[in-house]
């Protein structure tokens, strides 16, 4: 039988998929968007919602995980948003014919259910530290603070690279970026978003996690990196394409990885099972 804590954070946990449903149903607008606007704009609203939630129990470093979650999820959503009218380019990615194709309903509705619990798996650390507080389980706050440290330099690493990229498009449109942190790796935004849910995953050390409740995180965390790298994957398939002939962009990609930082891992390309 369920006890008491158990289902207190079913209850909580069933409160975020509605949110998060709700939001992510901007995919029925556009399928695109269950990945993107319905992505940023998702994180941001269930940052808001376990803020509520959990309103009588948020110390500094949780209020600070929930603020960090909510900036990183506005942050996109408008980045996304704002590209997706500015850029050529983005709307031909966008609305190219494989993106525009319709998808069966049984399709549409399974992608929703899942990007719904993914984005609840990516924030359900933060949600299980607060509830387990909450009932009386004994916390560690330390590991709330290395948490956000984490999380708030993955918003700046992913900010401060998609900057460099629109400041060297500017210089050339025409040329791939290899200046800033893509002289690091040529993914730094993916590279930054796999620090902020990093940072995520290790706020569940210090919240006397229950064996179910890592369950729950890892697949979140699971789920995202995947995610990540198969956006890598993609985009590395497209620069094949367009810099494919190039020789100083073969000689980038020879010597920069191109998601994690020394390691050397220069090609994603054959491994087929990142399609999504």
């Amino acid at each position: 039988m369920l006890n008491e804590n158990k289902v207190g954070v079913m209850n909580y946990l069933l409160i975020l998929l509605l949110v998060s449903l709700a939001v992510s149903a901007l995919g029925w607008v556009y399928f695109i968007y269950f990945f993107s606007l319905g992505y940023g704009f998702g994180i941001s609203a269930l940052a808001i919602a376990i803020a509520v939630i959990f309103r009588n129990v948020l110390t500094i470093p949780t209020a600070f995980l929930c603020v960090i979650m909510f900036i990183f999820g506005m942050r996109l959503g408008l980045y996304l948003a704002t590209r997706e009218k500015r850029s050529a380019e983005y709307k031909k990615i966008l609305y190219g014919p494989d993106a525009a194709k319709k998808k069966p309903l049984f399709v549409v509705i399974t992608v929703w259910i899942f990007c719904a619990l993914l984005y609840v798996g990516q924030v359900s650390p933060v949600a299980f530290y607060l509830a387990n507080a909450a009932d009386g389980v004994v916390v560690n706050e330390l590991w709330a603070w290395i948490g956000a440290g984490l999380m708030a330099l993955g918003v700046i690493l992913e900010s401060v690279a998609d900057a460099q990229k629109k400041a060297a498009k500017k210089i050339n449109h025409n040329r791939y970026v290899d200046t800033g942190l893509y002289r690091i790796v040529r993914c730094p935004n993916y590279l930054g978003e796999l620090v902020i849910w990093t940072g995520s995953l290790v706020v569940c050390i210090g919240a006397s996690c229950s064996v179910w409740q890592w369950i729950i995180a890892a697949i979140g965390y699971i789920g995202i990196v995947y995610v990540m790298f198969g956006g890598a994957r993609r985009l590395e398939l497209r620069q094949a394409v367009t810099y494919g002939n190039d020789p100083e962009f073969q000689e980038y990609i020879k010597k920069t990885p191109i998601l994690l930082p020394f390691v050397p891992i220069y090609t994603l390309i054959k491994y087929e099972w990142l399609k999504a």
